[in-house]
């Protein structure tokens, strides 16, 4: 994982994806300042997975959660920095929409 996403990482395999969403907003905001429009949309996808999966556990909201998968799919779709960062894309999306379904689920992110 990337140092500037590792934190938010962490915080996303141990459940706290609000936290997860708030840390990887630094690396979003500063990849946005810099004109860097493929690594923001990628990193809009990961805030979006980890709120799908928040939105669905804190306030028990699957449509709010389905709604926000897909807009992360939709900032992924040709996008795929994961392979800087050690994961493949598909397997964490399959991952996240299983969680949306089964709150024993809990997604990885290499760390």
């Amino acid at each position: 994982m990337r140092p500037e996403l590792l934190e938010g990482a962490k915080l996303f395999n141990a459940g706290e994806y609000w936290e997860a969403h708030e840390v990887w907003e630094i690396p979003w905001n500063a990849a946005k300042a810099q004109g860097d429009t493929a690594s923001a949309r990628y990193i809009q996808g990961l805030i979006l997975l980890a709120a799908a999966i928040h939105k669905r556990r804190h306030y028990n909201n699957l449509n709010g959660g389905q709604r926000n998968y897909q807009k992360a799919l939709g900032k992924l779709e040709g996008n795929d920095f994961s392979s800087l960062d050690g994961f493949m894309l598909e397997t964490l999306k399959q991952q996240v929409l299983a969680a949306l379904e089964d709150d024993l689920l809990q997604p990885q992110l290499p760390v």
